[in-house]
């Protein structure tokens, strides 16, 4: 009387599959989402897929990452694939890594294939890695923040008197007195 296949065959109606999960399989699910008006503080980990278009200050791990044209994450962030549309200020570690025009990242990335538009601003190193995931960041270099593009010396170099270049100052800026320092092993040049 209440079987089912007597009233599947009396509607005329199939019963309806369930999905089979394949054991070790992953079942693909909705992103989480940071939404724009949102700001997080802390580390974020995910099997999944993330989608920031807010602000994250702290660490990212996941499968997947966006990070979208009005978002900010200042951390490090370590995925599979990375999809970097706004501003990074930390290292990118990650098997693919796409930075598109409107993307502003400083700091390293260890990756395994890159992408880079035209438009986009990165400052930092890049370097290949066959497995960017447990690969250590380069050394010599701060992890993550603002430290591994400055440096620790950067307030002596600020400091430190600086032949007139004709531009009034005498001075260069921060970002290009560090890039001098990475550049010549924190050597002096002789004058």
């Amino acid at each position: 009387m209440f079987s089912k296949a007597k009233d599947n065959k009396a509607t005329g109606h199939k019963p309806i599959p369930q999905p089979q999960q394949v054991k070790g399989s992953k079942v693909k699910s909705a992103p989480s989402i940071i939404s724009g008006d949102m700001t997080v503080h802390g580390t974020l980990t995910a099997t999944g897929d993330i989608q920031v278009d807010g602000k994250v200050e702290g660490d990212i791990q996941s499968s997947s990452l966006t990070i979208g044209e009005k978002a900010t994450v200042h951390g490090d962030i370590t995925c599979e694939d990375v999809a970097i549309r706004g501003r990074v200020i930390g290292s990118v570690r990650a098997n693919r890594v796409q930075l598109s025009s409107t993307s502003h990242v400083e700091g390293d990335i260890l990756h395994q294939a890159l992408a880079v538009e035209t438009g986009a601003f990165f400052e930092g190193n890049c370097r290949h890695s066959d497995n960017p995931m447990n690969e250590a960041l380069p050394s010599g270099r701060a992890k993550g923040g603002i430290k591994s593009l400055v440096g620790d010396d950067s307030a002596k170099m600020a400091d430190a008197p600086r032949p007139s270049r004709g531009n009034g100052g005498g001075r260069a800026p921060v970002e290009a007195q560090s890039a001098l320092q990475r550049l010549t092993g924190g050597r002096k040049s002789a004058d």
